[in-house]
């Protein structure tokens, strides 16, 4: 019987390393809803400063970071442009509307991407039958896209739009350093494109919880009450915080690794008489498009039995995600594990 399991279901699944345990068991802590958790305030002046950013905020998860700058942002009744395939749309339980009284405009566009020609079309004109357009919001890396990549050409020109039609511009970017492992952008030039950033710390970087909230300095006071209306004041936060602080400063530059690998994981694929294509590899997500469709859920059966989790990601397809807890041994073993189905 097989013992041996490899997880690519997502990169949330990763465990905190040896190293960051030390860092979290030796934290300085505080009650941060005082505000005095000093390693809370290490860990958000540390990335507001790495893109240059004024201000940022701690909190549970990206869906958190993610509905509390939309919450900030836009008032009952507004408008927030999306992609239809956007996390904040289809991935946070209906919170645009029940969090904040707000509409969703969803906009198609090449794997989670927009472009500022398409999203000028939909702001709405003043007229009291239209919401008020009241936030543009972007995801990079695109999550249903297959972890595609924005041009940086096309986010600054979406950023020249919303600001010549005074529109904050929010970034979802729980996968943004995958992102900017791609296009090699300075991080304070990329961020300066954005009114609000939302980071996570527990995808690839590693870290057990935690996403962060950029942005200027009235906006985060704004986002800190609304972390308290939502439930998200946390106390001794500073042993999360210290997971953070560490991935931070050790995991970003190894996510290059973690692309190599899904790409290998691609190529491979591809040579299976039953796989048809795939999203082409940008960063650390494959995303495998089936021949016959009604076979997807037999193949992640066939693959589990062998000890390999993966995801199904929508009809006749297969998502697998690699991150720092996937090694090269674990590809490799994977791979073998295709010649058996």
């Amino acid at each position: 019987m097989n013992t041996r399991v490899v997880d690519f279901r997502s990169d949330t699944v990763t465990k905190p390393s040896k190293e960051m345990l030390e860092a979290m068991f030796q934290a300085a802590v505080g009650d941060d809803v005082y505000g005095e958790d000093p390693t809370v305030n290490e860990l958000q002046e540390y990335a507001a400063q790495l893109f240059g950013m004024e201000a940022a905020l701690f909190c549970a998860s990206g869906t958190q970071t993610n509905q509390i700058a939309i919450n900030v942002h836009v008032k009952p009744g507004g408008e927030v442009i999306c992609h239809e395939e956007s996390h904040v749309y289809k991935y946070e339980g209906g919170g645009i509307a029940k969090n904040s009284g707000a509409s969703v405009r969803l906009l198609q566009g090449n794997r989670g991407r927009l472009t500022a020609t398409e999203i000028e079309k939909w702001i709405m004109p003043d007229d009291i039958h239209f919401p008020v357009t009241q936030l543009i919001s972007l995801e990079d890396t695109s999550n249903r896209g297959g972890g595609a990549v924005y041009n940086f050409e096309d986010i600054e020109a979406i950023a020249r739009l919303a600001k010549s039609k005074n529109i904050p511009l929010h970034l979802d970017g729980a996968r943004v350093f995958n992102a900017l492992a791609v296009n090699g952008i300075d991080f304070k030039r990329y961020a300066a494109q954005f009114d609000s950033i939302s980071i996570c710390l527990s995808k690839g970087l590693g870290a057990p919880v935690g996403s962060l909230l950029l942005g200027k300095k009235d906006f985060i006071h704004q986002a800190r009450r609304v972390r308290k209306v939502m439930g998200g004041g946390m106390r001794q936060a500073g042993f999360l915080a210290a997971a953070g602080l560490f991935a931070l400063k050790n995991n970003v530059n190894r996510l290059t690794e973690d692309h190599a690998k899904a790409k290998q994981l691609e190529d491979a694929f591809l040579k299976c008489d039953w796989v048809e294509s795939s999203l082409s590899v940008e960063t650390n997500i494959l995303v495998v498009i089936l021949k016959e469709e009604a076979k997807r859920d037999l193949y992640i059966q066939k693959l589990g039995e062998c000890g390999v989790k993966v995801s199904a990601f929508g009809p006749g397809m297969i998502r697998l995600v690699t991150h720092l807890d996937v090694s090269q041994s674990d590809v490799d073993y994977m791979i073998e594990q295709l010649d058996k189905i």
